[in-house]
């Protein structure tokens, strides 16, 4: 798992991939760094963290896009699925590898909070339960989008499907929201309509990282998060066992 990791990582930066996902999201903390905090005088990062939640959406699926597609593109999944390895590790060594990328991505908030304090307090207590829950939130896309990148060999396609997948999951709030107010307009639907609302409204991405950014260390939401991470890594590495037995 950790020759993976390594070799991963290290391709990510042996490209311009890991050059270019650093440099878009720097870009875009930096510019809701200043307006939301430089710029109105706020000792808090609480504007930059929830105008980041698109962005991240958009970045997970670019990390991602090559993890599995390239290596079926180039026939090297072969290679990978006869390794002394079990397919666990395998997929556990790709997620880890974007998983660090991410992370290094996520450390510009630590830099923020210290150009703070040079005219504020920071309220370190919110941007330290933030930054846990950036880093979940980017866990768990990441490996949505793995799951995704292991479905097609083609790059494009993967960073398309993720990136449709992150819009969805920025639009679950709306869809809950309509499906209510559907619910409240036709009686023979109601119950139907209320239930899946609900059932929309628990798996939401956006109501778990909005406790995060105002600072509520909530266990159900780190357990959502970490949750959605094991399954489709499991997900991912189910498509290989099928792969290798066939």
């Amino acid at each position: 798992m950790t020759a993976i990791l390594k070799r991963d990582l290290n391709s990510y930066f042996n490209s311009a991939i890991g050059y270019v996902v650093l440099a878009i999201f720097y870009f875009f903390a930096g510019l809701f760094f200043y307006f939301t905090s430089i710029y109105s005088q706020r000792g808090s990062l609480e504007g930059t963290f929830a105008s980041m939640f698109i962005i991240i959406l958009m970045i997970a699926p670019i990390i991602t896009m090559k993890s599995f597609s390239e290596e079926k593109k180039q026939r090297t999944d072969q290679a990978l699925l006869t390794a002394p390895l079990n397919l666990l590790q395998i997929v556990l060594g790709k997620f880890l590898a974007a998983f660090l990328l991410f992370s290094i991505c996520v450390s510009i908030f630590i830099v923020f909070a210290f150009i703070i304090s040079f005219f504020g307090v920071p309220e370190w207590s919110k941007i330290l339960c933030t930054t846990l829950g950036v880093l979940l939130f980017g866990g768990a896309l990441i490996a949505i989008d793995i799951f995704v990148s292991a479905l097609t060999e083609s790059q494009v396609i993967a960073v398309i499907v993720g990136i449709g997948s992150g819009l969805l999951i920025y639009l679950l709030d709306s869809i809950s929201a309509m499906l209510k107010n559907m619910a409240s307009s036709a009686a023979w639907l109601s119950s139907a309509m209320s239930g899946l609302s609900s059932v929309i409204s628990n798996i939401s991405f956006t109501a778990r990282y909005t406790n995060f950014t105002s600072g509520i260390l909530n266990l159900a939401d780190v357990l959502f998060f970490i949750s959605v991470i094991c399954l489709f890594i499991f997900f991912t590495v189910r498509i290989f066992e099928r792969k290798r037995w066939a």
